[in-house]
């Protein structure tokens, strides 16, 4: 039955009025291929460990009650303006000489020049993390640069479907370009709803690898969830990132909760020269979806095989207020953790390109300038936060040897544009 009056004409009617930023629903063969998916069980996309995606230990009233107490908002936000690096355009004109270049732009968004290409992760270039332009969090600072002035990006590299990482505007403005996009399988529906060509589309369940423009991505596993509408009804996969060139290796968390799979990801893709690392936006209440800077470094570590050799760089705060925690805490947290650890980090301003295999890793702790003093003070480091001599050598991003594939799908670009 079709008719006017039918229930599915009913649903046609009501899809087109969704708002364009809650994306679009998986439909035909895609379906079918998250159907498939060994990670895609009792209708929804499966974590590798159980993971609570709402608040837990008390009620949501409680949580509120915290979240927008007054005293505990003006800790979420800096006392000054974030000091945004000036000359990020002209920085990144020039070559890295080491052929490897990280861009923290803020938040989860970081720009990486390896070895001859231009890797864009989580681009988030809007004011807001919304569906909504005229609420929802805001920016605590600009984007370093415009994303026009940016240039040519070969890849654009999606980690899961939440709006502080999967950004309508910033998606549709690089529509228009050459670029392509790496994505978790089913968020391509939202990517084709805004513009983007099926056939610059590479779609990836866990552990499936496409090639492009002389590097590889691999799509691995995480802890988290999906959703942009109404109803989140996990047929959007979540992914962390690995992207290997012929000289160098890095790793994006996307977001995720620790989980024993670091280790295994480290063993099959590592070492690292860098790992961008999510640190920030956690909470006692989502303790399985978010790390906090200790767990991070833990990753950190599990991914380099248990040493603390490669450099991380701390992601996911400073730009948008998203949990109770001290808006510098995850910073502090960060450069606790790695002095612990003896492991170095990369602490650069949003904006300020580096190199994690040259001599200069920025790590001043430079958001002190900027937040509320603690009752006892700022601590005083106990271990170099830069990255420690010998950055690991990375495998060629063809060399395979030693990898186990557990059953799953190899894709190549041709077969993986075509999912």
């Amino acid at each position: 039955m079709t008719g006017a009056g039918s229930p599915l004409s009913l649903r046609s009617r009501l899809r087109s009025l969704r708002p364009a930023a809650f994306g679009a629903d998986s439909a035909g063969e895609r379906l079918e291929r998250i159907h498939r998916s060994p990670n895609f069980a009792d209708g929804v996309f499966q974590n590798p460990v159980g993971a609570r995606t709402r608040p837990s230990g008390a009620s949501g009233l409680e949580f509120a009650k915290i979240y927008f107490q007054k005293e505990a908002r003006a800790r979420r936000a800096p006392i000054g303006t974030i000091p945004v690096y000036s000359t990020t355009l002209a920085d990144l004109a020039a070559p890295p000489v080491s052929g490897l270049r990280l861009t923290w732009m803020g938040h989860s968004s970081v720009l990486a020049e390896i070895d001859g290409r231009r890797v864009l992760f989580d681009p988030v270039w809007g004011e807001r993390c919304s569906p909504f332009a005229f609420a929802g969090p805001k920016r605590l600072h600009p984007v370093p640069v415009p994303l026009a002035s940016l240039g040519p990006v070969d890849v654009v590299v999606i980690s899961h479907d939440h709006y502080d990482h999967l950004d309508l505007p910033t998606i549709r403005a690089l529509a228009s370009t050459d670029t392509v996009f790496a994505v978790p399988l089913g968020v391509g529906a939202h990517l084709e709803r805004w513009g983007v060509a099926a056939s610059r589309l590479r779609e990836l369940d866990w552990n499936e690898s496409t090639e492009l423009a002389g590097i590889r991505l691999t799509a691995t596993p995480a802890r988290h969830f999906c959703g942009r509408g109404l109803r989140n009804q996990q047929h959007t996969l979540w992914a962390s990132w690995v992207v290997e060139g012929p000289e160098h290796r890095v790793y994006h968390s996307g977001d995720t909760g620790y989980f024993p799979g670091f280790r295994d990801i480290g063993a099959e893709h590592g070492p690292f020269d860098a790992t961008m690392i999510q640190i920030g936006a956690y909470s006692e209440y989502w303790p399985d979806i978010h790390m906090t800077p200790a767990e991070g470094m833990r990753a950190h570590l599990d991914l380099q095989g248990g040493r603390p050799s490669g450099v991380m760089l701390p992601i996911h705060w400073g730009t948008f207020n998203l949990a109770p925690h001290p808006w510098a805490e995850p910073g502090e947290g960060t450069v606790t953790a790695a002095a612990e650890a003896g492991a170095g980090i990369a602490l650069p301003r949003p904006g300020q390109p580096f190199e994690p295999t040259g001599d200069e890793v920025p790590d001043a702790p430079w958001w002190r300038s900027v937040a509320a003093v603690p009752a006892e003070g700022w601590p005083a480091a106990t271990a170099p936060v830069t990255a420690p001599a010998g950055a690991p050598a990375a495998k060629a991003a063809g060399d395979t040897a030693g990898r186990g594939d557990g059953g799953k799908t190899e894709e190549t670009a041709e077969s993986a544009s075509s999912a």
